[in-house]
């Protein structure tokens, strides 16, 4: 199954790029994850939505080549970052490369929610008609405290959170099926 990361944070040592490095790692056998770099996408400008800069030709096709789309945010402002944003804007345009690809959302925090009213936004923004992306429900992932559950090497280490996951990602392959 091949599966493109979109994450919300462009930082260096972003605890959400982490955990999409850990999805990447422990279920590399289940799932072809490719994490997509935001840092590059110019801000969305319909004058240039017709004909876009090949990044962001390259970063839709991407898009449009996978399976289903893993969405990693973190909660700025009580809602989602405008990287995120604005890579949601390009995918929303034109071609609408997201329409019908199923969609799941994880997301890490040092706060206690972790990240909980941001994926909140996202799921609404998701079902948006220039997306209308379908959302795995009941399998939320909100790692809250991550500063606690990461090592120093980007290793998620708390193993609750790892066998939750470990169910999110089963219950998540096996909701893709119907898609593909």
């Amino acid at each position: 199954m091949k599966v493109v990361a979109i994450v919300g944070s462009i930082r260096k040592d972003s605890f959400n790029l982490k955990l999409a490095k850990h999805v990447q790692k422990r279920y590399a056998d289940q799932i072809e994850l490719e994490i997509l770099d935001l840092s590059p996408l110019p801000m969305y400008n319909q004058d240039n939505e017709l004909n876009p800069p090949q990044i962001v030709q390259d970063f839709k096709a991407k898009v449009k080549e996978a399976h289903a789309v893993l969405w990693v945010t973190p909660e700025y402002n009580a809602s989602i970052p405008g990287v995120l944003g604005n890579a949601i804007d390009w995918l929303s345009r034109v071609d609408k490369v997201m329409i019908g690809k199923p969609s799941f959302i994880m997301g890490a925090s040092m706060g206690v929610l972790g990240t909980v009213k941001a994926q909140m936004h996202l799921r609404d923004i998701l079902f948006a008609s220039g997306l209308n992306s379908p959302v795995l429900g009941g399998n939320e992932v909100y790692v809250g405290a991550a500063h606690e559950k990461f090592d120093a090497d980007g290793n998620l280490t708390d193993e609750s959170t790892v066998a939750f996951i470990d169910g999110v990602i089963a219950n998540f392959q096996e909701w893709v099926k119907q898609y593909i």
